[in-house]
């Protein structure tokens, strides 16, 4: 984990936050050793370790960002998980965007109380 460049992704990530939190059943919490978002208490975009956008998207608009260079697929101990991905710092420009796909994608699937 680099300090600065935590730092840097926490500067772009923090706004789209903000804007995030002010969306009905929206909170922060633990994931993976970070700071997630979360809707209903599933994590749907955190800054991972290596400062990257990690989000949980749909698998075929995973395989698309894979495919269009955006993004690569989050793996786990080996295994490549089906609709997580990381997103680039170079990549800043469609964060904010990325992450609202992901906010309405685990919206839609997390059962309301």
């Amino acid at each position: 984990m680099e300090p600065a460049a935590q730092e840097r992704a926490h500067a772009i990530f923090d706004p789209i936050v903000d804007s995030l939190l002010e969306r009905d059943g929206v909170d922060l919490g633990p994931m993976f050793g970070v700071t997630g978002v979360r809707v209903r208490g599933k994590v749907f975009a955190c800054i991972g370790y290596d400062a990257d956008l990690m989000l949980k998207l749909p698998r075929g608009r995973v395989d698309e960002l894979e495919s269009e260079g955006i993004a690569t697929r989050v793996v786990m101990r080996g295994r490549p998980m089906k609709e997580w991905a990381f997103v680039d710092a170079a990549y800043a420009g469609v964060w904010a965007e990325l992450a609202t796909e992901a906010y309405v994608f685990v919206d839609e699937i997390t059962p309301r109380a």
